[in-house]
């Protein structure tokens, strides 16, 4: 008895998704706009649907359960089909590699430690003139000092930094090595 329930329970389930079937193909050509793709996307819901029939608790649900699945397939089709490239065949757009990207955050992480070892005064006006890019008028009216000031005290602060960090490069030609580009990188970091 409980074999023709059981078979009379999947034949209504059968039936239920051949009613179905015209929703979520109507729903999966959306997605891709292929007939072809959108036929395979709802043979496989359907598929799956049959082979995993005893997970649907509320027979009210079966349409949201129905599209889930639809879901999952179409996710799934993308997933295998996605097309990748070679690793070593990728023309990068620029010099950028892990090495370059690593010896800048070193760059960077001294200079701000350098930065933290000058006079608040040089301090403030270093990092208002090149690392926010003021200009000298803004940083005189941002402090309350003198234009004559802020330009002494960058002066001052530059001086100190070229000094500090060739020390800590290995002397100055080796801050050279690094790029004669210091100013450019000081106005990065942030």
């Amino acid at each position: 008895m409980d074999f023709l329930k059981l078979f009379g329970q999947r034949r209504d389930l059968a039936d239920s998704l051949e009613q179905a079937r015209g929703r979520l193909y109507r729903m999966a050509y959306a997605w891709c706009h292929n007939r072809a793709l959108a036929d395979d996307l709802v043979q496989e819901t359907l598929t799956k649907a049959m082979q995993k029939s005893s997970q649907l608790r509320d027979v009210k649900a079966r349409d949201a359960w129905l599209f889930t699945i639809l879901t999952n397939c179409y996710r799934d089709h993308f997933r295998r089909h996605r097309e990748t490239e070679d690793i070593d065949e990728l023309d990068l757009p620029h010099d950028s590699t892990p090495e370059t990207e690593h010896s800048q955050i070193e760059i960077v992480r001294k200079v701000r430690a350098t930065i933290e070892h000058l006079p608040e005064g040089q301090r403030q006006v270093v990092t208002l003139v090149d690392l926010e890019g003021f200009s000298y008028v803004e940083v005189a009216n941002v402090l309350d000092i003198p234009v004559g000031t802020v330009m002494s005290r960058l002066c001052r602060a530059r001086s100190a930094l070229l000094r500090l960090l060739s020390t800590e490069f290995g002397g100055a030609e080796a801050l050279n090595a690094i790029g004669t580009k210091r100013e450019a990188r000081l106005r990065r970091i942030k």
